[in-house]
């Protein structure tokens, strides 16, 4: 009989201790009960704890707080598995399963393949090559696929997850409201006092398998004056007493366009600067399991105060003033969560006078949004000029070396750590049908980052990003782990387990519909002529007509398929099937778009979200459908059409 005894008293230990259990009986179902017993003296069975409590080397962590080494020394009755710290614990038994055959392709009980096998023995040992390794949520989110992520979040070797805004109600609405269904799906409100309730339960399993908590974001400019991070029914109202802490923009101290969240404060205005220090240092005090705080400004950029105070700095110069506040606060309180500011927008621009007083405090996120998302990050990239600051009046930094050069002008002047928070898996995912060009310029991604010496990436992006398959999140993960894996390597491994032997004719249709679609097309970089529109490409609309065939050739192959001997492979064949049905509907808009046939164009987008809105609710764990008609409305001005006629057609 197979024992396991927990060396290492811990929460995160005990539930490491429970998952090994589940998983090896999974594997060996005849294999009889396995016990498991807390017993820091045990020479027998598996062994579970710190390596600092077996007396093994941790001198290469910088940090064991916050660097993973995972240690495996294993036979067939038992062995040691450990980690430097508790949640490395719990990496190291995932990662001695998955060594022994285990696999999470996608996120839920659906998506886990687990072989009938006994166990071999393992001797593994390895220091995760990046620190910071994450999810951050974004989309339309739903709480039983949030409960899925989190528990999918370290089974990949990730360690962080990030819940942003104090209450994210924005995302759970987007998808409760079903505004990008509604001819399917009837709204489900949700409040905000539930939404919240739900957070707390995320904190609770981000907790329990002791992953690095991240917070907040955005927001800070906003609930310390009173209001809701979106606004009221009305648009966003502006508590009258507030209205002196509001930033002057065009003459006027006010909610910028009705939305709070993109409403940043007079921060030459050391009232207005306090409360939003008040309010983190409450936060924070209230919320002691949250490992990094993060502090942003109003999202969006050319949004600050043009007050005569405010002038004599640049918007980057007043964020560290008040950082500094912030980390005085938490200093004389005697609060010692880490704090996490960005390089984004309008404060990419690096300060030019201030500076950090006490770095060892903070960390930085370099966020290239506005970044060209077909091509990887070189590792050899130099350099460039930082293109001048003008306050309210900036062009976005669009060009990855310059944001590399104003986050490592950022390092040096501050001596901080930081890393990347990308978004590839926000509306980029969409943009690449087939997945694998964007798989590859993830892959290169977190090589390149890292050779500039980013400490790793958190993903904005929904929790849904597993649509045709979760081959782009495998990359992701497994590479910031372990940056040795080749692409081919990761191919091959994803790819034969979700699909079993004939795994490469599936990739080979993927790449297909990569290269039919068009990845630099969709992403608007392949227009014939600019001044007819990014989309405009008669010859590309030749290309397009060919997904209709390449689609019903390949029905045959999925329909062969559909019936696996691994659950795990009849989930993934089975979204293929209805991956088929997306090509083929979101094919003929992009053909009449690719035309320049606009309005006809916006008209067949409409009857194709609707049409295909009605697999929604057997695909919801992987396909956001919300993020991906987004997706389209900001860049083929296609569903923004489409949603009005949507509402036209139901008399809404």
């Amino acid at each position: 009989m197979l024992k396991i005894f927990k060396i290492t008293s811990n929460h995160t230990v005990d539930f490491a201790a429970e998952e090994l259990k589940k998983y090896l009986r999974m594997m060996m179902p005849r294999c009889g009960e396995i016990t498991i017993e807390y017993d820091p003296s045990a020479t027998e069975g598996f062994r579970l704890g710190l390596m600092q409590d077996f007396s093994l080397d941790v001198s290469d962590a910088e940090d064991t707080a916050l660097d993973d080494i995972v240690y495996i020394d294993t036979d067939p009755e038992g062995g040691i598995i450990a980690g430097d710290n508790p949640r490395s614990v719990l990496l190291a038994v995932y990662r001695y399963l998955t060594i022994n055959g285990c696999r999470w392709l996608f996120p839920g009980i659906d998506g886990e393949y687990i072989p009938l096998k006994d166990i071999e023995a393992v001797r593994y040992r390895k220091k995760a090559d990046n620190r910071y390794r994450g999810q951050c949520n974004e989309g339309a989110e739903y709480q039983p696929n949030m409960m899925e992520v989190i528990d999918f979040t370290p089974k990949i070797g990730l360690n962080i997850f990030m819940i942003e805004f104090d209450n994210p109600e924005c995302y759970y609405d987007w998808y409760y409201s079903h505004e990008c269904n509604t001819a399917n799906r009837e709204p489900e409100p949700v409040s905000y006092d539930t939404v919240l309730q739900w957070k707390r339960q995320c904190e609770a399993e981000i907790s329990k398998r002791g992953l690095q908590f991240h917070d907040m974001g955005h927001g800070w400019t906003v609930f310390p004056f009173g209001m809701k991070q979106w606004g009221d029914d009305n648009g966003g109202s502006l508590p009258e007493e507030f209205r002196e802490y509001m930033a002057l923009v065009d003459g006027k101290r006010d909610i910028i366009n009705g939305m709070p969240h993109n409403t940043n404060i007079c921060m030459s205005n050391p009232n207005a600067r306090r409360r939003v220090v008040e309010a983190a240092r409450d936060y924070a005090r209230s919320g002691w399991n949250v490992d990094y705080l993060h502090i942003a400004l109003a999202d969006g950029r050319n949004k600050h105060c043009e007050c005569e105070e405010c002038r004599k700095k640049t918007p980057s110069d007043w964020f560290v003033v008040m950082l500094n506040e912030i980390d005085a606060e938490f200093t004389k309180e005697g609060i010692d969560t880490h704090l996490v500011f960005c390089c984004y927008e309008d404060t990419a621009w690096p300060a030019l006078e201030e500076r950090l007083k006490n770095p060892k405090r903070f960390l930085m996120t370099v966020c290239p949004i506005w970044r060209d998302y077909t091509e990887s990050v070189s590792a050899d990239m130099e350099e460039v000029g930082i293109h001048p600051f003008v306050l309210n009046k900036n062009t976005p930094v669009t060009d990855v070396a310059e944001v590399l050069s104003c986050a490592k002008t950022w390092q040096r002047r501050n001596k901080m750590n930081f890393f990347v928070y990308d978004y590839h898996f926000w509306t980029h995912q969409c943009l690449d049908v087939g997945g694998v060009a964007l798989a590859r310029v993830i892959y290169g991604d977190v090589k390149g980052f890292k050779a500039h010496g980013l400490y790793g990436m958190i993903e904005d992006g929904s929790q849904r990003s597993f649509f045709p398959n979760g081959f782009c999140f495998y990359v992701y993960a497994s590479t910031l782990f372990d940056d040795s894996v080749t692409f081919e390597e990761l191919k091959e491994d994803y790819f034969s387990h979700a699909y079993g032997e004939d795994w490469r004719e599936v990739y080979a249709f993927l790449e297909k519909m990569s290269e039919t679609f068009g990845h630099k097309y969709l992403e608007g970089k392949a227009s014939a002529d600019l001044e007819k529109g990014k989309y405009y490409d008669p010859i590309h609309a030749e290309e397009l007509r060919k997904v209709k065939g390449y689609a019903e050739e390949f029905r045959g192959f999925l329909e062969a398929h559909k019936n696996m001997p691994k659950r795990a492979q009849t989930v993934a064949y089975r979204i293929l099937s209805r991956y088929l049905d997306y090509c083929e509907g979101l094919s003929y808009p992009l053909i009449l778009k690719a035309m320049g046939i606009e309005d006809e164009a916006v008209s067949e987008y409409a009857k194709f979200l609707n049409e295909f809105g009605k697999n929604e609710i057997e695909i919801e764990r992987y396909y956001d459908q919300s993020l991906y008609g987004m997706t389209f409305a900001l860049y083929t001005k296609l569903f923004r059409g489409a949603l009005k006629e949507q509402k036209k057609a139901l008399n809404v």
